[in-house]
């Protein structure tokens, strides 16, 4: 359509046709790259229930999409694409000089996703710091600890330090040790221990419950008990069992001590 202006029909009119065309074909792209990023987002978490590769491949794949959405816009306005390229390719390498610490993160989260050192829902140990993993982000894991706070670890740190997986396993083993006074029956605090943790249906049969003298002292005698159980019962029977072996042992006369015996050792010599 002409309008018989030559500034309006040699000029203005298609640079605005470009323009609408860009915006059509950056609109439409992404809303494109969006569902299909869903799609393959919906694909992925059936053969990973927990999500972690799922979101992270899903988030890739539509940055990719995005990117080649944006440069058939910005082609549709007149501007040479294999330039462009070299440009993005020479500003890549700036950027990635400048910002060498997120691509660290970055590729250390890709490397977590593939050899799985821990996935969402585990609880993990890092440098003193405990939580469960709530996401794994393409920069940075997120815990949550006990209390309820959240803990940003970049995923760089994560990979090249020393990270415990308490929930790797399907079982674990609870260790405690109970400082019993030199004067008392040791194979009945035996048995009462073994009583306890027969009745405890939580604690596995398979391996069998060990309880053994794991030290002999002139004021103590320190007895091991070691049960496995099942990885989600852990806390509770360790909790459970402190309680019901201090009263089981109270109830045949056998005191546990309620501080360490160097302490009290050290009291009694000041007294």
């Amino acid at each position: 359509m002409e309008t018989g202006i030559p500034y309006l029909d040699h000029l203005v009119i298609p640079w605005l046709t470009r323009i609408l065309l860009a915006l059509l074909i950056f609109v439409i792209g992404r809303w494109i790259a969006k569902r299909l990023s869903q799609g393959i987002l919906k694909v992925l978490m059936k053969s990973q229930p927990d999500g972690t590769l799922a979101r992270f491949l899903g988030h890739i794949f539509y940055g990719f999409l995005l990117v080649a959405v944006s440069l058939a816009a910005v082609r549709e306005l007149g501007v040479d694409i294999s330039s462009l390229l070299a440009l993005i390719g020479a500003a890549g390498l700036a950027v990635g000089l400048a910002l060498k610490d997120s691509l660290a993160n970055f590729a250390a989260g890709v490397m977590i996703v593939i050899f799985r050192p821990y996935k969402s829902g585990d609880s993990i140990t890092f440098n003193s710091q405990s939580g469960t993993v709530d996401e794994i982000g393409m920069f940075s894991t997120a815990l949550v600890t006990p209390d309820n706070q959240r803990i940003i670890i970049p995923n760089s740190t994560l990979i090249s330090g020393t990270v415990v997986n308490s929930t790797a396993e399907a079982t674990r083993r609870i260790d405690l040790i109970l400082h019993l006074g030199p004067d008392d029956h040791l194979p009945t605090a035996k048995r009462v221990i073994a009583d306890v943790l027969a009745a405890d249906s939580r604690i596995l049969t398979k391996p069998a419950p060990a309880i053994g003298v794991d030290k002999l002292g002139v004021s103590t005698i320190e007895l091991f008990v070691r049960p496995w159980v099942a990885t989600v019962d852990y806390s509770g029977v360790k909790a459970d069992l402190q309680e019901r072996l201090k009263l089981a042992l109270d109830a045949v006369g056998i005191m546990i001590p309620t501080r360490p015996p160097s302490v009290i050792v050290q009291t009694a010599a000041k007294n």
